[in-house]
């Protein structure tokens, strides 16, 4: 048990943060607005008279590299408003604009490697939370939410905006156009609006320039964000959004198993709708029936042998992202792919004064897998069943900090096994000045398991209650970073809407991270000792680990992180495997406008062989990257190998070799016009002579798509695709497998 090792840690690292200076940049006044009488067209140029009179932000602050100091080029901002809607103005100098890098891409497509401004909005006034929208030098749009309280930008949500933009002699320049009814404010209460305006300008160094001071390491974001001052006469609120959508698939598979020909189902129509209301600016009300979930971009592939425990993958269903900050606590108690096919859904969205609160009802078919969480593994079984499924959550704002109180409940139909799944807790979020913050949650869970032994073991309608709970110290100062946490979650815990497959444990994590700035071609390095514990509640060993970490950030965007851990212990079934060296890594590199991003992550040395319970060395390596040979053009690369060495007695050899690799390339005609085409290969071979168990030889599969989309917003969209399935068949050979035809088409009718 490493609990002294620990406690020594945190301990040593409280006598350095007292020394850890710090002096916040004074506060900056408030941005005046004044409403325009004139009209302003949405098209790149700020000549319009409605400018005129606009509040002008033009004091900006290089944060990285420099420490909020005169950035290297002039950004301004021009902020106003009418009656519908709230406008921001963007002047973005550049002294080489042949440098400028502006592709096209889809939408959220926007990231770090090119040049662009994000607009941080916080309209409920709590300076938690903030919706982001992004525009790049083609007018072309990302959007979101940020949450100060984890750190957390989440591109999921989708939001009803405008943007133009152009590139010009001097750099380029943006308009952004956001309807009131898009935002959420209380129009009866003060308004406490706060605006942070960022602008990314990416060259040998990647430089982050703000409209505030935003001190190094700051526990937040939006908590620094200039307040808004002058808005008068709001809209109430009244919008509505109506989105029916119908498709059409034709299916085929094959006669006979794999390889034979094809037999092509009827064509199948599907319809249904999607309906937002805000009846007033602070509230919105969803309803959907037989909602379209199917995804257009499969997932990308992740190599799963060795694994212990289940994989996370997004969220990117419409329906589930209002707010979607809301849902994110300490716990993943709420991971709404867990609903896999709605018949229909409900949700009230809204905040009074400084309560947010959101409640999601929906009717569940079933179909896919549920997780059966375990201490040291996890495993699947069918969804075999119906469910209503139902979530609440509130959280109210006490200044910079807040406390909430979630609830979920999954009850499954009782003529399919019944059964159900209940859990009830606090959390909170408490800020002890600017680099201080302690967050916790206690959840209590209530479960009956359906009574369907046949397709699980452990469901055989037996009774669990059980309570997990987290608690997290963290200082992030100029030079010194300290992370305490602990985690105790009972072999009995179950949360059937959320993603917690490891149960029964107890965790701990100490961290003491020192920085430097501006050493060389680096803008900072951040280096220090770290342990991680999690032991049975009876004691035991699950894992151990003690290293120390790297993590450097510097030029052409270099970011990332190496751990090195001399000694690592892992629990796999009965047995603890030691480990003798282990490094971990995850890097990534912009070198420019054609080859915009690269990353590198894995490991290599000893890690233990899971499907035998033995000691194993080998290498995991997981390549991106994106190049971007034209303007309209991109190719994006996800490719992974991992192989395990075993030995036994006197015979060594290697256990597995796996690879994965799916190559993605599109073509923007415009904003919003793409063609992609998307291809998968899976791979694996196995020594049988050197596994325990009887396991395949080989696993080879292959997916692939193609797909043209014209989207006018995130809710009108006419998609055209064609998907195509292979796999093995008894010769060990890749052969058809299946394939589908599908159109899509949406309207979102708005009032």
């Amino acid at each position: 048990m490493m609990r002294r090792p620990l406690l020594a840690i945190v301990l040593f690292a409280g006598t350095l943060t007292s020394s850890d200076a710090f002096c916040r940049p004074g506060p900056l006044p408030p941005l005046e607005l004044h409403r325009t009488s004139q009209a302003i067209a949405i098209d790149g140029n700020l000549d319009d008279p409605g400018w005129h009179g606009a509040a002008r932000i033009e004091k900006f602050y290089e944060t990285t590299r420099g420490d909020n100091v005169e950035p290297p080029v002039r950004t301004v901002a021009l902020v106003t408003y009418d009656d519908r809607y709230f406008y921001i103005g963007l002047i973005c100098d550049d002294p080489e604009p042949a440098k400028i890098r502006a592709p096209f891409v889809g939408r959220d497509g926007i990231i770090g490697t090119d040049d662009n401004v994000a607009v941080f909005l916080d309209t409920r006034g709590d300076r938690r939370a903030a919706m982001e929208f992004r525009v790049n030098p083609r007018g072309q749009q990302t959007d979101g939410i940020y949450d100060d309280g984890t750190g957390n930008e989440d591109l999921s949500p989708d939001f009803f905006y405008d943007t133009a933009a152009r590139i010009t002699p001097q750099g380029w320049q943006a308009e952004i156009r956001v309807p009131f009814s898009t935002l959420r404010y209380d129009r009866d209460k003060p308004l406490n609006w706060g605006i942070t305006v960022w602008r990314n300008y990416p060259r040998a160094y990647r430089y982050a320039i703000y409209s505030n001071p935003m001190p190094r390491n700051s526990s937040c974001q939006v908590c620094h964000a200039m307040a808004i001052r002058g808005l008068e006469g709001l809209p109430v609120g009244g919008h509505t959004v109506v989105a029916p959508y119908g498709t059409l698939t034709e299916d085929g598979v094959p006669r006979e198993g794999p390889g034979t020909s094809f037999r092509n189902s009827p064509v199948g129509g599907n319809g249904g709708i999607d309906v937002k209301w805000t009846p007033t600016a602070g509230t919105a009300l969803d309803a959907t029936v037989n909602p379209d979930f199917s995804q257009i971009e499969s997932d990308v592939g992740q190599i799963a042998i060795n694994k212990q425990f289940a994989i996370n993958y997004p969220e990117k269903r419409p329906f589930f992202l209002e707010s979607t900050d809301l849902f994110q606590t300490p716990f993943q108690a709420v991971y709404t792919r867990t609903i896999t096919s709605p018949r229909w859904g409900a949700r009230a969205t809204g905040k009074v004064d400084s309560t947010a609160y959101t409640v999601l009802v929906t009717e569940d078919r079933g179909g896919g897998s549920v997780i059966v969480p375990g201490p040291t593994a996890s495993s699947f079984a069918p969804q075999a069943f119906s469910s209503v499924a139902a979530i609440g959550r509130i959280r109210h704002d006490l200044g910079a900090s807040f406390g909430g109180l979630l609830v979920t409940d999954r009850e499954n139909g009782t003529g399919e096994g019944g059964g159900y799944n209940r859990v009830f807790g606090p959390d909170f979020l408490l800020r002890l000045g600017e680099r201080d913050k302690v967050a916790g949650q206690l959840l209590l869970s209530d479960t009956r398991t359906p009574d369907l032994p046949d397709l699980d073991p452990s469901w055989n309608g037996q009774r669990l209650a059980s309570h997990a709970g987290y608690l997290q110290w963290r200082h992030d100062g100029y030079h010194w970073l300290v992370i305490a946490q602990h985690q105790d979650v009972g072999a009995d815990f179950r949360a059937d809407l959320g993603f917690m497959p490891q149960v029964g444990y107890k965790f701990d994590k100490a961290v003491v991270g020192y920085s430097v700035y501006n050493a060389g071609i680096l803008s900072q390095l951040t280096l220090g000792p770290f342990c991680n514990d999690t032991a049975l509640p009876s004691g035991g060993v699950i894992q151990t680990q003690c290293g120390v970490f790297l993590s450097p950030v510097g030029i052409l965007n270099l970011n990332g992180e190496i751990d090195v851990v001399p000694r690592e212990r892992d629990r796999v079934g009965d047995k603890v495997i030691d480990s003798d060296l282990t490094v971990y890594y995850n890097l990534s590199l912009d070198p420019g406008r054609v080859i915009s991003r690269i990353t590198l992550s894995g490991f290599v040395g000893d890690k233990p062989d899971v499907a035998n319970a033995r000691p194993g060395r080998g290498a995991d390596v997981q390549l991106t990257g994106t190049l971007k040979p034209t303007d309209h053009l991109a190719f994006d690369l996800n490719a992974e190998r991992q192989w395990l060495n075993v030995d036994i007695g006197e015979v060594s050899g290697r256990l597995f070799t796996a690879q994965i690799g799916r190559l993605k390339g599109s073509y923007n005609f415009t904003s919003h016009a793409f063609l992609r085409l998307i291809g998968q290969y899976y791979t694996a071979t196995r020594n049988q002579v050197l596994y325990e168990g009887s396991v395949s030889a080989n696993d080879r599969s292959f997916t692939g798509s193609a797909l043209f989309a014209y989207t006018p917003d995130w809710q009108t969209v006419l998609y055209l695709g064609y998907g195509d399935s292979r796999a093995l068949n008894a010769a060990n050979e890749l052969v058809p497998a299946g394939r589908q035809f599908f159109l899509k088409v949406s309207y979102a009718f708005q009032q």
